[in-house]
């Protein structure tokens, strides 16, 4: 049985190998992951960038904590290198031999000056055991490992936290500026300027938001890093676009706001054409219907006859204003009176033509009691009833009414119906007539 030591039971030949293999590949691997963290573009940006806020605080204790990965893969080295020193002596190691290598590879043989091991402690507050008023502290090599892993865990996060950042919103902050220059040229053509358009206002806003926030992202890469929740992965998480977002839907909205303003452009002189156009038959047809209602006033008599108004003079006053504006290149302000005008003048249009309607009203009616006193004539002269004493009288009396001026309407309906109404008793009570009955046609009122 081996004999015992603080280290444990003295190891045998196979053990200290297989410890040397297992050790051996972890120092090959350590020394890749430390080279490449060395080499990392994120760690050669952190160290030539000046940092604020919570970057700069996380990337002096990471710079602390990479110098100290160093110390201790150093001191790991140097004790991996004794022991297979003291491994190669012999083919066959001796007691001593192997009690001195259970020490190093079971003992605690890494120690590692205080002031190194307290400055990573305050960069890794949860790691190591080191504290200010230590000299040094002791390391076996499983348990370096496990410290080292846990360093470079914490520094590899905040490298690749940083370096994502970078990657991600400088370059975008950029295109999106880039853009906000063009569309701040455009807008400026087009007369949307601050001051002056909400459109306008609103790129300038952008504009002092992205320069800001570009210097933020460029000083402190980390107030804009959201870790992933529940990942313990280095550089678990991604970059936080909330206000680089929210900037390009606004440029967007501008965009959209600055197209509308130039399709105005393109069209406007057409759209004052179309609404002059518009005004005019408003007015034509106002003219008509005052033309109108004085003759139905001279030939209708007994009838109330609506008044028929002017043109607006306001719309004519807001269409010059367009028209000024236009010459101007105003176009921002044009695109909203336009839009108003066009309802407007179409309102304007329909209201005119119902006064015409209404102002013509009684001379349709007029015209509807002349078109069936003359079908009930020819009727009548088609049954050879065109002689008869009463028809005539009845016919001529409802003529006379009708054709004079004024005519008075109310008395002119009932001649008619009573007109109407001999034919059909005429007609019902000639041999081979249609019947007492009358039909449908000639029950109708007049009017109806």
């Amino acid at each position: 049985m081996a004999d015992t030591d603080p280290a444990g039971p003295v190891m045998d030949r196979d053990e200290v190998d297989r410890a040397l293999a297992r050790l051996g590949q972890e120092h090959e691997a350590i020394e890749t992951s430390l080279l490449a963290l060395q080499d990392h573009a994120g760690r050669r940006l952190l160290e030539g960038a000046r940092l604020t806020g919570v970057t700069a605080e996380r990337w002096t204790s990471t710079e602390a904590a990479i110098t100290l990965l160093w110390t201790y893969f150093d001191a790991y080295t140097d004790v991996l290198r004794t022991a297979r020193e003291i491994r190669a002596r012999r083919r066959w190691s001796s007691r001593e031999d192997l009690a001195e290598l259970t020490e190093l590879l079971r003992g605690e043989p890494v120690t590692v000056a205080g002031s190194a091991a307290a400055t990573a402690n305050a960069a890794t507050p949860h790691g190591g055991r080191a504290n200010p008023g230590v000299l040094g502290e002791r390391w076996s090599l499983s348990a370096l490992v496990d410290r080292m892993n846990e360093l470079y865990a914490a520094s590899l996060d905040m490298v690749v936290a940083a370096d994502a950042v970078w990657s991600a919103l400088p370059a975008r902050i950029d295109l999106l500026s880039a853009e906000l220059r063009r569309t701040g040229r455009l807008a400026h053509s087009v007369g949307v300027r601050p001051g002056e358009h909400p459109a306008g206002d609103d790129l300038e806003r952008i504009t002092r938001t992205l320069k800001k926030l570009r210097e933020q992202v460029v000083s402190d890469p980390l107030a804009f890093w959201k870790p992933a929740e529940g990942s313990s992965a280095p550089g678990g998480g991604k970059p936080d676009t909330t206000v680089y977002d929210r900037e390009a839907r606004a440029l967007e909205d501008v965009r959209r706001e600055i197209d509308a303003v130039l399709a105005v452009r393109q069209d406007a002189e057409k759209r004052i054409v179309r609404l002059r156009d518009v005004l005019s038959r408003a007015d034509r047809t106002l003219a008509e219907a005052r033309t109108a209602r004085g003759e139905v006033l001279a030939k209708i008599a007994a009838t109330e006859v609506p008044v028929v108004s002017g043109p607006p003079t306001a719309l004519q006053e807001q269409l010059s204003t367009a028209a000024e504006y236009r010459r101007h290149a105003q176009w921002h302000r044009l695109s909203p009176l336009l839009e108003s005008l066009e309802q407007k003048a179409e309102d304007e249009l329909l209201r005119a033509r119902e006064s015409l309607t209404a102002v013509t009203a009684p001379l349709a009616v007029r015209a509807e009691l002349r078109g069936r006193l003359d079908a009930y004539k020819a009727k009548v002269s088609r049954h050879g009833l065109a002689e008869d004493p009463l028809l005539v009288e009845r016919y001529e009396k409802a003529r006379r009414m009708l054709w004079s001026a004024p005519c008075d309407l109310r008395a002119a309906e009932q001649a008619v119906l009573r007109y109407q109404q001999a034919v059909v008793e005429l007609l019902g009570a000639a041999p081979g007539g249609p019947g007492q009955a009358a039909g449908p046609d000639e029950r109708r009122g007049p009017g109806t």
